[in-house]
């Protein structure tokens, strides 16, 4: 029996509000690219994508 290990979960539980991709690379200043391959890895939660930004120490733009 194979198993395919790049499965996407059906659900994924968001914590905190979900950000947009647009959203996302905005407020970190990503490319369009970068910013769709975390949005689609970690999901769309605002606080998972916050940490993980906290963890690269990428600090939010305000604009």
């Amino acid at each position: 029996m194979t198993e395919n290990t790049n499965r996407i979960p059906a659900r994924k539980v968001v914590r905190g509000r979900p950000y947009s991709i647009a959203e996302f690379a905005r407020k970190y200043r990503l490319d369009d690219d970068e910013a769709e391959r975390l949005f689609y890895k970690f999901g769309p939660s605002a606080t998972e994508l916050d940490l993980l930004m906290a963890a690269k120490r990428k600090v939010p733009y305000l604009s």
